[in-house]
């Protein structure tokens, strides 16, 4: 088949031609025991399914039945894999309806865990593995994808969560964040591919481990890396003509230079370092409606130094700019300590994503001691340091401001830098806190706390949708500011009343097509769009929104 042919073929619309069992194989089809009488004679179904006829509403409670009653989240994790190998519309209408319940157990922190044992739990493959040794074929192999992706999630294993280099194991992130894309802001799942770059790992348990599924070799570094993702970039683009790609879980080596390298000229984002910043700043931003302070009064103190902090801390100087501040004095409210102490003018070895946040200063080698000397009125952690916001850390917060902005944003748990129970425990209740792995609600003096998560899921979906809906050619650090406003802007005074920055997780298609509006009109008016500006943004983005049903 011509290159043509191939292209002609995926962006054809999916005709449901399977009959049969093949029907039944297929998870963009089947119906389960939702297909009727009629359509099992005309089908070619009689005899593969048992007689009685059960409504979506009825296979989701039967789903559910049999979830609850799993002992492990990881072996629910496993039975939800399944039921999105076998019935994808019936998967993502479990996910819809029932968000706050299952999307712990399909993305963080269960997810981290499956990709510790993607190699025993292996079932069905999704998505596209693309290893280094076919430097040369990354044309060839995206063209075997049957459909016309709009959306790539790609990654190359070597930052997982806070776990490190998965290598082939990771797949589980691209695979989990295009369940959320689909669940959260409607991206149909047959526009999703995710997309595993495997260079090698560098993890010796992972070499030694004889169920690795991914090459058994050191990692490709240097040139050879560069030009093998330059080659998938490039084939990717040419292969799905305005495709939307996102790196997810690279090295910081890694992920800033790819970013700066592509950002200008394709449509592509990263999202553990702008949706990560943007989640943060409208946690901000719904703090602040607390306080009564702004933004550019403020004093951050990063716990963390890479991508994430980076990444917060850029856009926050934006926003700082935008209210009024001038670039030097927002860079100076914004303090990163790293794993060697305080980012300071003068240390030695500071990669180019440290420098512009090293301020004069003394040395300083430990967190608590930084908070006590800058006080600032925000600590933010994305170091995957369990424990890190110790009683002293939270307690000298609190001693420092009325209402201590405190976001412990690692995950999974186990990463976490403080529970929500320590966190307002130790701040006597005036802590505002968000997480970035899942907690209960908090009793304390008579008060309920509901802490929600700062977690990406609240932006990525939106923004993936509003650069799809639009057409857009780039997704600009603009785009980032409008949807953490858009998010912001969600949250109620019932939320901020009990502790939540974030909107209330069953509302996040609502929120996600606000964001997806706020994305799109900045692409139109910043001429990015492939058409003109609708006159009704919300309601063009929510038309393009993706519901499963039968």
């Amino acid at each position: 088949m011509s290159k043509r042919d191939r292209t002609a073929a995926r962006t054809t619309p999916y005709s449901p031609s399977p009959h049969g069992l093949a029907l039944l194989r297929d998870p963009l089809l089947n119906k389960g025991t939702a297909f009727t009488d009629e359509e099992r004679d005309a089908l070619g179904l009689r005899g593969f399914l048992p007689p009685a006829v059960l409504s979506m509403q009825a296979q989701v409670e039967r789903v559910l039945t049999h979830l609850r009653g799993l002992p492990s989240d990881l072996e629910k994790y496993i039975a939800l894999n399944a039921l999105h190998d076998r019935n994808e519309a019936l998967f993502f209408r479990v996910v819809c309806d029932h968000i706050d319940e299952i999307q712990p157990l399909i993305y963080t922190p269960t997810v981290g865990l499956a990709c510790q044992r993607f190699g025993l739990i292996f079932q069905r493959p999704r998505g596209l593995f693309i290893s280094a040794k076919e430097r040369g074929h990354v044309a060839e192999i995206l063209s075997n994808w049957p459909y016309p992706a709009k959306l790539i999630v790609v990654t190359d294993g070597e930052r997982i969560l806070g776990l490190g280099d998965l290598g082939a194991y990771g797949m589980g992130i691209p695979v989990g964040k295009l369940s959320l894309y689909s669940a959260c802001a409607g991206i149909h799942p047959k526009l999703c591919l995710p997309v595993t770059l495997d260079v090698g790992t560098n993890n010796e348990e992972l070499l030694n481990d004889p169920y690795y599924i991914g090459l058994r070799q050191r990692r490709v570094t240097g040139t050879d890396y560069d030009d093998f993702v330059d080659e998938f970039v490039t084939a990717a683009r040419e292969t799905f003509p305005g495709v939307l790609i996102q790196f997810e879980d690279f090295a910081n080596h890694s992920a800033f230079r790819l970013l700066h390298k592509y950002r200008d000229d394709a449509c592509v984002f990263n999202d553990d370092i702008q949706g990560t910043a943007a989640v943060a700043l409208a946690g901000l931003f719904s703090a602040l409606r607390v306080t009564g302070g702004k933004l550019n009064e403020q004093r951050l103190l990063f716990l963390g130094a890479g991508e994430a902090a980076t990444g917060i801390a850029e856009l926050v100087v934006s926003a700082m700019v935008a209210e009024g501040a001038s670039e030097a004095e927002a860079l100076r409210r914004n303090w990163l300590v790293d794993s060697r102490g305080l980012v300071v003018k003068g240390r030695p070895g500071l990669t180019e994503h440290k420098l512009r946040f090293a301020h004069e200063q003394a040395p300083i080698s430990d967190f608590l001691t930084a908070i006590r000397t800058l006080k600032p009125t925000a600590i933010i952690g994305v170091a995957a340091v369990g424990g890190a916001f110790t009683p002293d850390v939270l307690r000298t917060m609190a001693r420092l401001n009325e209402r201590p902005i405190i976001f412990a944003l690692s995950n999974p748990t186990s990463k976490s830098e403080c529970s929500a129970a320590e966190a307002y425990r130790h701040t006597e209740g005036r802590a505002l806190f968000a997480c970035g792995s899942p907690f209960d609600a908090v009793q304390l003096d008579g008060k309920t706390f509901i802490p929600r998560q700062g977690n990406n899921s609240y932006i990525f979906p939106g923004v993936g949708l509003g650069a799809i809906g639009s057409a857009s050619r780039l997704v600009t650090d603009e785009m980032f500011m409008a949807a953490a406003h858009a998010l912001a802007n969600s949250v109620s005074e019932a939320d901020l009343q009990q502790g939540s920055l974030y909107p209330a997780l069953p509302r996040i298609r609502e929120v996600s097509a606000q964001i997806g509006a706020a994305v799109a009109g900045v692409a139109y008016q910043r001429g990015l769009a492939g058409g003109p500006t609708p006159n009704d943004l919300v309601g063009f983005v929510q038309t393009q929104m993706y519901d499963p049903s039968y």
